[in-house]
Order: structure tokens, then C-alpha cells, then sequence
């Protein structure tokens, strides 16, 4: 149903702005920065949506779908990636001056994604050490989210993220409604699903108290603790979660790792 997440869109309807003239289809843009283009995929896999989402919005720019391309303004913009260049730093600038609604979708967008690990490193040595021609990589020393650059409407969390978040913020738009996107934790969607904690009845390690809310409890839905991929949820409470952590058998060195993957710049504390 339109208005919920992995709703169908509502069938388009001619509007009009005045006696004789016909409003021009809202247009969408999608576009890449460094990530390894899942989210972007995401949109692709909605396969029956997307048909119907192509009849409601002028495709404008989405790369990974179609060569053909237009210039802005543009409606909606989506934004895949982390800032991680120079050249992307001017890049997002004038995407959010052409766009009047910016989504970023995928932890790398949201907040800088696994290749902000180097933020806790040299990226000096890991230019030198990676490539055969450093000389050649202009890049910059930290892997940073959109929202470090410029102001952004609505994010998406996951690596890759949830295709029915996508849909509802896509159906929202053309409703002309706010999305109705999940603002909890992941412990929120087991209770929702009537799974049991798997960290309370089997002593497994999860994340879910203080990790985003929005997969859906993919990983307690088959007895596995959750990881993180959906970053940090608003306020986590990391110091109470950290002694059940060890109880349940985490070394500080797996403690460490596991705030340290797809969402390593996020704000856990």
C-alpha cells in the first residue's frame, strides 16, 4: 500500500498548473561516489516498482542504468558513496545546488563507509603500498559522509541499503508527504518480528541495541548476531552493551573489529 515502506506507487495522475498547461513529470537523478555501486543496485532490483516509478519521473541521470542524461535542476537526487577526493569535495557541491531534494543512501553515503578506515591510518603509506604509480592517485586523507560537505534531506542507511526504504521515500515524495523511515534500534524489528533475543536465549554477540533500525532483523531472524551494517542508531548506549558483549565472549581485539566495518566513522559514542 502507498505510505508503507515496500508499498507500490501510486498510479500516476495528470496535474496541472494552470488552464491548458500540463505539469512536467518530476525528474531523478542518481549518482555514484566512491562505493562499490550496491545501493545503486538496490534501485535496479525493484524490478515491478521501478517500472512503474519510470511512468511517474523523468530519469535524468542514473549511469548505471542508461547513458542518456539531462541537465539539472533536478527534483530528487540520490547519492551513493563517500566523499574521498578532492574533485568529489566540488562534486556534491553543485549536485545540492541543483537539487531540491538530496537522498543518500548506503553507509558509505551516510557515514563514510569501509574505506573510511583509513581514517585511522596513513593514507600516505596505503597509497604507496597499494598502487603501482602513487603519484598518479589524488586523493584525500579521510573518507567522510554527504552531511560533512552539504546539507541532506533524508539518509538511508545499510550496506546495501533496504530496497522498501527506498521505495517509501520515492512513494513519499510523489504523494507529497514525508517518508516514513524507522528511527529505533534494530532490537525494535526482532520485537516487531516475534524473534527471540538471540544475545539473551543463546549468549551470541549482537549489535542490534545500539545499530540503526530498518533491515528488517535480517541477521537475529536466523539466530546470527547483529553486526552493525546499519551504523549507529540516534544516542547508542555502547557503554551498557559492552560488558554484554565480553560476557558473552568478545576479546577487546573483536570488540574493536566489530565497530570497525562497513560504518567505522559513525558516531557509536
Amino acid at each position: 500500500m502507498p505510505g508503507r515502506p515496500g508499498g507500490r506507487l501510486p498510479r500516476r495522475r495528470t496535474a496541472v498548473r494552470g488552464e491548458g498547461a500540463v505539469m512536467d513529470a518530476p525528474s531523478l537523478a542518481v549518482w555514484k561516489f566512491t562505493s562499490c555501486d550496491g545501493c545503486q543496485l538496490t534501485l535496479l532490483d525493484c524490478e515491478d516498482e521501478l517500472l512503474a516509478l519510470t511512468e511517474r519521473v523523468e530519469i535524468a541521470h542514473f549511469l548505471e542504468a542508461t547513458p542518456r542524461t539531462r541537465p539539472g535542476p533536478y527534483d530528487v537526487s540520490i547519492v551513493e558513496g563517500s566523499v574521498t577526493t578532492p574533485a568529489e569535495v566540488q562534486r556534491i557541491r553543485w549536485i545540492r545546488e541543483q537539487s531540491r531534494v538530496l537522498v543518500v543512501v548506503g553507509a558509505c553515503a551516510t557515514s563514510g563507509g569501509i574505506q573510511a578506515l583509513r581514517n585511522l591510518a596513513d593514507v600516505e603509506e596505503f597509497r604507496s603500498v597499494v598502487y603501482a604509480s602513487p603519484e598518479l592517485i589524488d586523493t584525500l586523507a579521510t573518507s567522510t559522509p554527504i552531511s560533512a560537505h552539504v546539507p541532506v534531506d533524508y539518509e538511508l542507511r545499510g550496506c546495501p541499503i533496504d530496497r522498501g526504504q527506498l521505495l517509501e521515500v520515492l512513494t513519499a515524495f510523489l504523494a507529497g508527504r514525508a517518508p516514513d523511515l524507522p528511527d529505533t534500534s534494530v532490537c525494535t524489528d526482532c520485537k516487531r518480528r516475534g524473534l527471540t533475543c538471540v544475545m539473551v536465549a543463546h549468549g551470541t554477540p549482537c549489535l542490534g541495541p545500539v545499530t540503526h533500525a530498518g533491515c528488517g532483523a535480517l541477521c537475529p531472524a536466523v539466530d546470527r548476531g547483529c553486526y552493525g551494517c546499519f551504523g549507529p542508531m540516534n544516542q547508542p548506549n555502547v557503554p551498557a552493551l559492552i560488558p554484554l558483549l565480553r560476557r558473552h565472549g568478545m576479546g577487546e581485539g573483536e570488540l574493536d573489529r566489530v565497530f570497525h566495518t562497513f560504518n567505522t566513522a559513525g558516531e557509536w559514542t
